[in-house]
């Protein structure tokens, strides 16, 4: 039976979670694709959808993607084909994903005697979920397929016999193969044999349950297919995306083989910091609840499934230098279910409550003084107000568009993939030498390479907080 208490708290998680949706929704529709991670995602995407490439993902035309499997790219560019080409169609399916992802929980919390709504409530209120609920990345949909299968996993081992979640189990893990590689076994299976070591009994139901053979052939006929074309059309992928994206990324500080970019170096350990800072406050709940437990956790095997899933994933990176903060969000699920389960326990939950809606008000208020103060062109990390400027002044007309050392990914979305690169004074010359009208981008800081002599032929178009726009005179 729900509480009173619970009763009571349940109308303020309803509208809480009504709220916060559609206000994210929002976002996804009017916050233009940032870069550099997800317009560069954003643009992969548009590019398979224009060229109808389906197994070669290409960051520009004709240069293969080999850094990540096509699962998100195939959503996105599904979106494009319903929706048209914008921002809202980019992350529409990711935005998707969490939503079924809180219905799912709901559905599950709610045959508990929970409201349906809580596990939405403490999501959505989690920055690293909340930010995840609508960006373009392939975190979305490695985080719904490791939830999948370690969901499929619990309700098959607790069912008596055989059970349909015993297949979906190998369908989300053929998915996670294609969401984010090899990835997704390291980051669940792990967790699962470490849980099933703590009763010796769960291996014999493990084979009387899950039908290993068949299930394995339904993962395979979902990832195999895939990895085998995409290497036959561009030899050296597999090399690439198994050994390098999968082995020196972690194990290589400052990783130099990266093809599309660079390692993102952090000190040992910070993804401990991550999930502290973007758990908030749900880590912290958790943890006390943890210590104040701790002599009981490994004897309810709920939460011991929990703990583990949660911390397997931190453990694993820990040693790792090449991190992001975006790889704690697989860990955000097993917090909420934690969460979930201790709920009735807590005696203060609408100070909870109250706490947990800081993050998802400031993010509002942040927007709308924005918004409202014309501020959202200049502070966005995007070329897109930029460009839409240019064309509004020069009446739509196609007037070439040149960037300096590399393309923003943003630039090139927003160009439909017709802006170029100048790598060198000579090209700068020898375009400022035709003597025709041309937009020159440069970001702020890499103004002072350009000699003044190339500036004098040159105005100010536009500019915002960490780029410039030229135009020649």
């Amino acid at each position: 039976m729900i509480s009173k208490k619970l009763k009571n708290n349940s109308y303020i998680l309803y509208i809480s979670v009504i709220l916060i949706a559609f206000f994210r929704l929002l976002l996804t529709a009017t916050i233009p694709l940032l870069d550099k991670t997800e317009a560069r995602y954003a643009e992969i995407a548009r590019i398979m959808q224009e060229t109808n490439q389906w197994i070669v993902l290409q960051i520009d035309y004709g240069i293969p993607f080999w850094a990540k499997p096509p699962l998100s790219t195939w959503l996105s560019a599904g979106s494009f084909a319903v929706f048209g080409v914008n921002e809202f169609a980019a992350r529409f399916p990711s935005f998707l994903l969490s939503i079924l992802l809180i219905i799912i929980t709901g559905k599950i919390a709610k045959k508990s005697g929970i409201s349906f709504y809580l596990p939405g409530f403490i999501l959505l209120t989690m920055p690293e979920f909340l930010i995840h609920t609508g960006v373009v990345s392939t975190d979305t949909t490695l985080e719904f397929c490791v939830a999948i299968m370690m969901i499929s996993f619990w309700q098959t081992m607790k069912s008596e016999r055989k059970t349909y979640w015993n297949y979906v189990f190998f369908v989300a893990l053929g998915f996670g193969l294609l969401a984010k590689g090899p990835l997704i076994i390291v980051l669940t299976f792990p967790p699962l044999f470490l849980w099933c070591c703590l009763d010796i009994k769960r291996f014999r139901e493990l084979f009387s349950k899950f039908s290993i053979i068949i299930g394995i052939l339904i993962t395979a006929i979902i990832a195999i297919p895939w990895y085998y074309f995409a290497e036959q059309e561009t030899p050296g992928f597999l090399d690439y995306f198994i050994v390098g994206e999968h082995y020196k990324r972690f194990v290589e500080p400052g990783w130099k083989g990266d093809l599309y970019g660079s390692g993102h170096s952090q000190p040992k350990g910070m993804i401990w910091a991550f999930m502290l800072v973007f758990g908030l406050p749900w880590m912290q709940i958790v943890l006390y609840k943890l210590w104040k437990t701790r002599k009981t956790i490994f004897k309810n095997s709920w939460v011991s499934f929990l703990v583990l899933w949660m911390l397997w994933t931190p453990l694993f990176f820990t040693l790792s230098k090449n991190i992001l903060h975006t790889y704690m969000l697989p860990v955000a699920i097993p917090i909420m279910f934690l969460i979930v389960y201790w709920w009735e326990d807590f005696t203060k939950k609408k100070l909870i409550i109250r706490i947990a809606l800081i993050f998802p008000a400031i993010v509002f208020i942040a927007y709308f003084a924005l918004f409202a103060t014309g501020k959202l062109d200049y502070y966005m990390n995007s070329d897109k107000y930029l460009l839409e400027n240019l064309n509004a002044k020069n009446e739509k007309k196609q007037i070439p568009l040149y960037y300096w050392k590399e393309k923003n990914y943003s630039g090139q979305f927003y160009t439909n993939g017709k802006a170029k690169v100048l790598k060198s004074e000579v090209e700068l010359d020898s375009i400022l030498s035709l003597n025709k009208k041309i937009f020159f981008v440069i970001p702020t800081k890499n103004e002072q390479e350009i000699p003044k002599k190339y500036f004098e032929k040159m105005n100010l178009a536009e500019s915002n907080y960490k780029t410039s726009i030229f135009v020649t005179k």
